[in-house]
């Protein structure tokens, strides 16, 4: 098991009902929140079978869509689409994706 993936997919489990309330007020933030998710688990998979510098590359590319991530759940939190509890529940476990991502990279 690779605990940086496995972290990354529960992050994808439990925006699936953000992402419906997201998608129903901004279908373009819930496609932006949908594809940086995947993105995450899809670059942490991808490099975890890399070498040196390309796996570092999709490790960055996987730090970037949790960067990406975390604003479009901010904008939703702040524009009132999803509440604070609900982005609170997702960022403990996409902060723990972002901090395994650091540690990979340096």
């Amino acid at each position: 098991m690779f605990d940086a993936l496995e972290v990354s997919l529960q992050v994808l489990e439990q925006l699936i009902p953000i992402g419906v309330s997201i998608r129903k007020h901004n279908a373009s933030l819930g496609k932006q929140l949908a594809t940086a998710s995947e993105s995450v688990a899809l670059n942490i998979g991808e490099g975890r079978d890399r070498c040196d510098g390309d796996q570092r590359r999709h490790y960055e590319m996987a730090a970037g869509s949790a960067g990406e991530l975390t604003a479009a759940l901010r904008i939703a939190m702040l524009k009132g689409y999803i509440t604070s509890d609900e982005y609170a529940q997702v960022d403990v476990l996409l902060d723990r994706v972002r901090a395994m991502l650091w540690k990979m990279r340096h």
